[in-house]
């Protein structure tokens, strides 16, 4: 870890001790994402903490009645949406409170493609919750950067599209990991100075099909690689995590969170998923985060970062016998993990071209179109064809000069690249 990392979480910094003051003023959280998994957890920490945070701002997805009432309930003094008018969004908020017998709230109304990023970049937040899932998640990110916000950042693919970008908006301390992977670096990291730390190690479930072979890959089924045995999570997501394409994307977050090189960063199957990741210092010691599979954790430490926040979550039940397994990646049969960090490397914007055509590929399978081995087989043609030079300036960007326009046309080459091969 260098000087200037984006977030420095190692010891001393960051590990101020809890501030027990019972008079403190509850976090202001906006979520981006309510409706989803994240955001629904998120909203369970805050209705469980209501003297640490309070809810003040929604954008969510496309289940208006469900955004309405989650804004009903909270009292939010903003809501977005994306997939509603004013109207309906209005409409939907009467009726969810003459549902809840609860008065018609009035808040702010965002609608359009730019909801989640004005909710992002509400004024009357001081932190933000950014939960939803793709690339989309990048104008969010980076307006919650500018507002001046903490964020918590779930939305990993922003990050890993954004890059530079993303580091560049960040001041130290401002941007904190969901991931319930990168939460347990970041609080394994306080057991060391920047200095001692010799590489990370990041866990994987291993998915529905550890141990598969090539040969088995080729014939799972979607509704296969939705059985996820360890988290209940969204397609793109479940779908990635079977692929461990999910995993490299973490890897590259991690690389990106703590300034550590890619070659430092590896990945264990771990199938149990207590222990959420490791720090491996210089003298040999390894310091490990371990708790139940539960994303209200990672979510309560991520809005209350650097405290605590009490019975977030269960923790281990010492007076029950376990066993913990800790295998190696196969990578012949699981190549996300290697090809990520080749893309990483290539150019700035090679890991936007990454998650698009993977992001084509998953709705592909899903579709019938191709089978799941092609869903890694498309991200590494795509990658193989990409040349920034020719891309962006074909697009009218400089390739030497990462902007929020160059990374959506990469994007935007990478979807239609993927499309034609199927």
């Amino acid at each position: 870890m260098t000087h200037g990392s984006l977030t420095d979480f190692t010891h001393p910094r960051h590990a101020a001790a809890p501030d027990a003051d019972p008079d403190r003023t509850p976090r202001r959280v906006a979520l981006i994402g309510s409706t989803g998994s994240i955001g629904t957890q998120g909203l369970d920490v805050i209705a469980r903490s209501p003297e640490r945070f309070r809810a003040v701002a929604l954008a969510g997805g496309t289940n208006t009645a469900l955004l309405a009432e989650q804004a009903v309930r909270f009292g939010v003094e903003a809501v977005g949406s994306a997939a509603a008018t004013p109207e309906q969004l209005r409409t939907a908020l009467a009726d969810a409170a003459a549902r809840l017998d609860r008065p018609d709230p009035r808040p702010h109304v965002f609608t359009g493609p730019e909801a989640a990023t004005e909710i992002a970049a509400w004024s009357g937040a001081d932190t933000v919750l950014n939960g939803i899932t793709g690339s989309i998640g990048l104008r969010p990110t980076l307006a919650a950067l500018a507002a001046g916000h903490r964020l918590a950042l779930a939305n990993k693919e922003s990050l890993i599209v954004g890059g530079a970008l993303v580091k560049a908006a960040a001041a130290p301390g401002q941007l904190v990991p969901v991931d319930s992977e990168h939460s347990a670096l970041a609080q394994a990291l306080r057991g060391g100075t920047a200095e001692e730390v010799r590489r990370l190690v990041l866990t994987a479930s291993g998915g529905p099909f550890r141990g598969c072979s090539p040969a088995r890959l080729r014939e799972v089924t979607p509704a296969e690689a939705l059985a996820h045995p360890t988290w209940d999570m969204g397609r793109v997501v479940t779908t990635n995590s079977a692929s461990l394409v999910n995993k490299a994307l973490e890897v590259v977050e991690a690389h990106l969170l703590f300034d550590v090189p890619l070659e430092r960063i590896d990945v264990v199957v771990h199938p149990q998923s207590v222990v959420h990741s490791m720090v491996e210092f210089t003298d040999g010691s390894t310091l490990a985060q371990a708790s139940p599979p539960d994303m209200r954790l990672p979510i309560a430490l991520g809005l209350g970062w650097p405290e605590r926040v009490p019975d977030a979550a269960p923790g281990c039940d010492w007076t029950q016998a376990a066993t913990w397994t800790f295998e190696p990646l196969d990578e012949e049969a699981f190549p996300a993990v290697a090809l990520a960090k080749e893309a990483a490397g290539a150019s700035a914007t090679h890991m936007a071209v990454f998650n698009a055509a993977n992001e084509e590929a998953v709705d592909a399978f899903h579709d019938g179109a191709i089978r799941f081995d092609r869903i890694l087989g498309t991200v590494r043609a795509v990658l193989g064809e990409y040349r920034p030079e020719d891309v962006l300036a074909a697009a009218g960007q400089d390739p030497d000069d990462l902007t929020v326009e160059a990374v959506l046309a990469a994007e935007d080459w990478a979807r239609r690249a993927a499309r034609a091969r199927w």
